[in-house]
């Protein structure tokens, strides 16, 4: 998947796409996929990198939801176990469960969570990821050494997924380009066409690299971006109420130490009505998430201080070894694109349905909803989508599409399991170009070939891109990340065809977006 082939594919295509997209996050690159592989010619724009925004940014789990299921949201749970299931299924390469255990410190939290936990499993079908049960305290120690033991009686265990959010999502827009969309990067659309009936019928494209403008006609548009989707709106119907309740969660990330093993911790309730997790994650733990309601979505968000206090302090009552601030390795922000019920003030309480709006000007939108339903998002997206622009009806074949990369027994292949298939030819780079197979730094395990894998194949256009997102460096260790920069730079500038000016700016521009994944004292 490279951007030349892309903006070639763009030039070559002639007269209306029957859909262009915009948004290159989980909703908008899983409705190109779909799209694609019915059979219609779909363009995919989108301002930033793939992901750059909340798809990057999740709890990094592919999981029904139990807290949804004590709202009595039953068909979103099954919806989302189903989905869980065909994403293993489709992409094993990237997807796996993980045990997750209730520890259980007062008299009836074993027989309550037990019971409900039971039900999240009666659910889930044949998609099951392995049987609930109660466990005593040993048990519980066992799989959690480092739990805090005052008071505890026991836990409950019970099976969901886990997954690497914007490397699936890598795969999932080279499968969309396999199917035959067009998909660009770093290609902002900054106003809508219309037809002579006054309706929507495409956008103004702008190359972020070139600075050329372009016109994208359509039989129908697409928005899927998220926690931008009302701006998009506003474009096309200046009038539009807003549908988007935005709201910040927050995730810090402290070495292994703090939760070895592979066994994550889920606590059913906090201070805020959220369930908050400790997860192993890459080698790393990975604590989170807040809920904050907020005024606008950022395509940078920071986290804020009490949010940062909040996670510390719920994660202290669990952990024997309480997690200090000069334990964190990198602190990161996403925003929750949630569909807007009421004044929005309570996000905790707002479904995380989906929600598809058809507009005066003809303006599809999709929004709300949770990763792990992307497919299926996305399937009704283009079912409404098809009928409103007249194309001939197909059927969906997302269901067994297996994602690109997929391998049965990736993990074969080590610390470049989550290439799948392209593991080998990653391993090829570094044989043909030993000097490929230096790290990048020692804290984490990633090696100069990945930077130059991710620029040629992967559509990787900034250090940023390849270190946050092609690489999970930043997520994990915010200093690391910071260190390894320069050299990315270099290599990336080689890949590219850049100048040293253009090294220059790249370091400067990741240091000012590193900044805010680093916790200071």
């Amino acid at each position: 998947m490279k951007r030349q082939e892309m903006v070639r594919r763009i030039e070559a295509h002639g007269g209306k796409w029957d859909m262009v997209v915009v948004g290159g996050g989980a909703t908008g690159v899983g409705v190109a996929i779909d799209a694609a592989s019915r059979g219609y010619e779909v363009l995919l724009v989108e301002q930033s990198d793939f992901g750059k925004g909340t798809s990057s940014r999740s709890t990094k789990l592919v999981h029904g939801g139990v807290r949804y299921l004590e709202q009595g949201n039953i068909p979103l749970v099954m919806e989302a176990l189903k989905e869980r299931g065909l994403l293993l299924q489709n992409a094993p390469h990237l997807v796996r469960d993980l045990g997750f255990v209730v520890p259980n410190y007062d008299w009836w939290e074993a027989p309550f969570y037990g019971l409900g936990l039971k039900l999240y499993n009666l659910l889930a079908g044949k998609y099951g990821f392995g049987t609930s049960r109660i466990l005593s305290r040993e048990e519980t120690l066992e799989r959690l050494p480092t739990l805090q033991t005052e008071g505890l009686r026991g836990g409950v265990i019970y099976y969901d997924g886990q997954f690497d959010d914007s490397r699936l999502l890598i795969h999932l827009a080279e499968t969309a380009s396999e199917q035959g969309a067009a998909l660009l990067n770093y290609a902002q659309a900054t106003a809508v066409t219309r037809g002579d009936d006054g309706f929507v019928d495409g956008v103004v494209v702008r190359d972020g690299e070139t600075g050329e403008e372009f016109e994208a006609r359509a039989k129908v548009v697409i928005n899927a971006t998220g926690a931008f989707s009302d701006g998009v709106r506003r474009m096309a119907l200046p009038e539009a109420r807003p549908m988007i309740a935005p709201s910040q969660g927050i995730h810090l990330v402290f070495p292994n130490e703090f939760l070895p093993g592979d066994n994550a911790i889920m606590v059913p309730r906090t201070e805020d009505g959220r369930v908050m997790f400790a997860i192993p994650w890459n080698g790393h733990t990975l604590v989170g998430t807040t809920d904050t309601p907020v005024s606008e979505a950022a395509l940078e968000p920071v986290a804020m201080e009490e949010e940062v206090e909040f996670v510390l302090k719920t994660a202290s009552l669990y952990l024997a070894k309480k997690p200090q601030r000069e334990d964190v390795l990198s602190v990161f922000a996403g925003i929750r694109p949630l569909a807007k019920i009421g004044d929005g003030k309570n996000t905790a309480a707002l479904s995380r349905d989906h929600t598809i709006s058809i507009d005066a000007s003809g303006l599809l939108t999709i929004c709300g909803g949770k990763w792990t339903t992307y497919r299926r998002m996305a399937e009704d997206c283009v079912n409404q989508a098809a009928l409103l622009a007249s194309l001939p009806e197909r059927d969906c074949v997302t269901h067994h599409l297996n994602v690109h990369g997929f391998h049965p027994s990736a993990a074969k292949f080590g610390a470049l399991s989550v290439y799948g298939s392209d593991a080998p030819a990653v391993e090829d780079l570094m044989r043909v170009e030993p000097h490929l197979a230096q790290p990048l730094n020692a804290a984490l395990p990633y090696v100069e070939a990945q930077v130059v894998w991710a620029a040629r194949n992967e559509m990787a256009r900034t250090v940023e891109d390849v270190l946050a997102r092609r690489l999970r460096a930043l997520f994990l260790n915010a200093r690391a990340a910071l260190d390894m920069a320069p050299r990315v730079a270099e290599l990336m500038a080689a890949e590219l065809g850049r100048d040293a000016a253009w090294v220059n700016a790249q370091r400067a521009d990741f240091e000012a977006v590193a900044r805010n994944y680093v916790l200071t004292a």
